[in-house]
This record gives C-alpha cells, sequence and structure tokens, in this order.
C-alpha cells in the first residue's frame, strides 16, 4: 500500500509526529514493533507521566552538536506543548516547574495521543519489523509486507530500557541510509565504583553535590539525593551527569566523583562545627563524636579515609586532624570504572549524528523526504520532562514539515 508518510515508530515522538503530519491533510501510516503504542510513555514519571518543565534551558539538553536541540525545541516550545495537550484533554498538574496529567496517569497521555490518531484516520499497525528501506520514494519491507511512502519519518527510539521494546533497530535503518551514528551510550543510568566499601554503604540516601572530573579535569557539577549502592552510586545527580561518565568510560578515560557531604557550609564553617563539637564531646573517642552527623555505616570510612583511628579520643584530635576530617568530608571521592547497562538506563546518549539533519526541519541532509524524530537522534534530556519534551518537539516539527 503506498501513504503520503509512513512513521516508524509508535512512541512518543513518532505518535506526534503523525498528528502534526495528518492534520495537514496527509494520509500517514505508523508501523510499531510492539503491541501497544507508548509503552515508554506508561514508564515515566513512575507511572504518572513528567511530559515536559515550565524550565527550559540549554544545559537540559545534550548533544555532541550541542547548538542543535535548542533550534528545534524553540519552534515547538512548553507553551506549545502544553496548548498541544490541554486542546486533546491533557490538563496539567504543576509541581515546582515539573508538569503531570492532573490524572496522574501517564496512560491518560497515550490514550489521548491514539484517540487522536483514530479521530484523524491514521493507521497503526502493530508487531512489524523493518527488515529494510530503499530511497527515494521509500519502499519499506517488513516481516508482513511491503509498504511504499513519498516521505518516512524514523522515530524508533534508543536502546535504553529494551524491556519496553527499544532495541536500538532504527541506528541501523539510518546507517544504511547513508547516515553516521554517534556510538549509543546509557544516559540518565546508575554508576559503578571500584572503591571496596560501596557494600559497606549500600542503602545510604543523603543531600549533596557531586562534581565530576575526567583525566582530573572538573567538568560538571550537580546537587541533590544521592544513593549510595552495593555496586557505587545512584540518585538524580548521578544521572544527570552520568552521560560524560559513560562517554569518557568508553574512550578509556580515568573518572572520579567528588562529593561534598556537607554542601550547605563553607570548609571553615565545617570547621568550626567540628571544633565546637569535640569540646562537647568529652570522654568520647571521634568516632562516637560522628553519631548524629553522619549515618554510622559512613563514619568509619569517613575516618579510614581521613587516616584517623576511630578509638582516637576528642582530647587528642588536633588541628590537623580537623582539617583533614573537614577536607575528608567535602571532597569524598569515588573511582568511576563503569555504569549501569542499558535495561538500567532511561534514556540512549549517542545515535544519528545531528550534524546531517537540518536543524530547521528534522529532515536528513542526505536523503530528501527522510526525517528524524525522538531518541534515534544524538539528543539526550537531564531527568525532568526533558526526554519527552525532545520527543515532542522533535516529533511535531518533523511531522509538520514533512506535510509541506
Amino acid at each position: 500500500m503506498t501513504y503520503d508518510l509512513l512513521v516508524i515508530g509508535g512512541g512518543a515522538s513518532g505518535l506526534i509526529a503523525a498528528i502534526s503530519a495528518a492534520r495537514q491533510g496527509l494520509k500517514v501510516l505508523i508501523l510499531e514493533h510492539n503491541e501497544k503504542p507508548g509503552r515508554k510513555i506508561l514508564a515515566t514519571g513512575n507511572g504518572k507521566c513528567n511530559f515536559t518543565n515550565l524550565y527550559q534551558g540549554p544545559e537540559t539538553f545534550r548533544s555532541d552538536n550541542i547548538d542543535f536541540p535548542n533550534s528545534i525545541i524553540e519552534k515547538f516550545n512548553v507553551s506549545k506543548t502544553i496548548e498541544f495537550f490541554e486542546e486533546l484533554g491533557v490538563y496539567h498538574k504543576n509541581k515546582n516547574g515539573y508538569l503531570y496529567p492532573y490524572s496522574e496517569q501517564a496512560s491518560s497521555v497515550v490514550n489521548v495521543l491514539v484517540m487522536e490518531c483514530h479521530r484523524l484516520n491514521i493507521m497503526i499497525k502493530y508487531g512489524i519489523h523493518i527488515n529494510k528501506i530503499i530511497s527515494p520514494y521509500f519502499t519499506i519491507k517488513t516481516n508482513e509486507e511491503t509498504y511504499y511512502a513519498k516521505k518516512t519519518i524514523l522515530a524508533t527510539g534508543g536502546c535504553s530500557s529494551p524491556k519496553l521494546g527499544s532495541d536500538g533497530s532504527g541506528y541501523l535503518l539510518a546507517k544504511n541510509l547513508g547516515h553516521n551514528i554517534i556510538k549509543p551510550l546509557p544516559a540518565l543510568v546508575q554508576l559503578v565504583s571500584s572503591d571496596n566499601y560501596c557494600k559497606a554503604l549500600a542503602g545510604i540516601r543523603l543531600n549533596a553535590e557531586i562534581k565530576v572530573y575526567i583525566n582530573n579535569e572538573f567538568i560538571i557539577l550537580e546537587e541533590g539525593e544521592i544513593l549510595f549502592t552495593n555496586y557505587g552510586i545512584s540518585g538524580i545527580p548521578i544521572l544527570q551527569v552520568s552521560r560524560y561518565a559513560t562517554k569518557a568510560l568508553d574512550e578509556n578515560k580515568d573518572i572520579y566523583i567528588k562529593i561534598n557531604l556537607m554542601n550547605n557550609m563553607s570548609k571553615d564553617d565545617l570547621i568550626e562545627m567540628l571544633k565546637k563539637r569535640i569540646i562537647n564531646s568529652r570522654n568520647k573517642n571521634i568516632e562516637e563524636m560522628l553519631i548524629g552527623l553522619f549515618n554510622d555505616k559512613l563514619i568509619p570510612i569517613l575516618l579510614n579515609k581521613s587516616k584517623i583511628s576511630k578509638e582516637k579520643s576528642t582530647s587528642e584530635f588536633n588541628i590537623l586532624d580537623i582539617e583533614n576530617l573537614a577536607r575528608e568530608i567535602q571532597n569524598f571521592q569515588m573511582n568511576i570504572i563503569d555504569h549501569n547497562s542499558f535495561e538500567n538506563s532511561q534514556v540512549t546518549a549517542g545515535g544519528v549524528d545531528t550534524r546531517e539533519i537540518s536543524n530547521k526541519t528534522m529532515e536528513s541532509l542526505k536523503v530528501k523526504g527522510l526525517y528524524f524524530a525522538g531518541e534515534i537522534v544524538d539528543v539526550d534530556g537531564t531527568c525532568g520532562g526533558y526526554n519527552l519534551q525532545w520527543a515532542w518537539s522533535s516529533g511535531y516539527i518533523a511531522g509538520f514539515n514533512a506535510a509541506i
């Protein structure tokens, strides 16, 4: 069968791309290899779907071509996203700038998108696996039959969360059509440490500031709640910086994280606070003095890293000991040697090189009539609804321009 537009992928970017094109009169078909649409949408925000964020800044999107994401976001921004979903029936709930459907159900977002597809007579075929795409005037060979389309949008997603259907198959399709693929790596993922105290710290949660160093060069700072695990470290700040870590590890670079366990005070204030605790802790050893300040499991490791005996009494504590302890508290170092797999990651870093895609239309600069949308391209966002905003923006722009 022949269509004006064939969208490969029925996730967030594919659904909105199809809607955007069909609203301009195109005959559109979506081919989806899952048995249901929008499976990753259903998993976002712990099933509540943080579908965008009121704050949009250049630092919230990452790419090897750093100016590319915002050139697309500004064409279909958060205001247009809110308006689009309100028209479909999704009223939003604002939680400190993080927007959720008022129903707090991710299924609401999927349902209204699918209903709009039905209203626009967009056909969705499920369980379809693409074997080959031939251009120009696209011939799409699948496991069932062959389809023909004047234009095609690749919205197949990345490699993250493979249980939800992300298998990276779109990269091979894009490569066979002449596009360069920047190596896909996990992002928004937990990091693995070589330090032997990880198991002892497992389960500790605390608010902290983290700094990432690659080959001894400071790269990025984040703060928030971190979680020590038996393999390393997790938490939103770690997920936010993980793109830089996974890329550095892939390039065999050295990476470590410095954690400020008390980022609410300066070094001098911390030293004064420790002095006061020592004065108030007569007849205690130094380990006992720290009880109430840090988790019991963290105290002996802090002292060990500071080269201070936990049996040392507070009366024996000198200014050098205090300075060493303060330095370790605010520069607790973890050496990073690996990251968790795509199964544990929320998004993929890497993908189709955006330097080969128009930053105005999402059309391929190599193959006329071929467009890209969503996670398949080398753009990934931080936590907070940014990856879905990228899906909405890139999908809408691709679909709109495919109809021109």
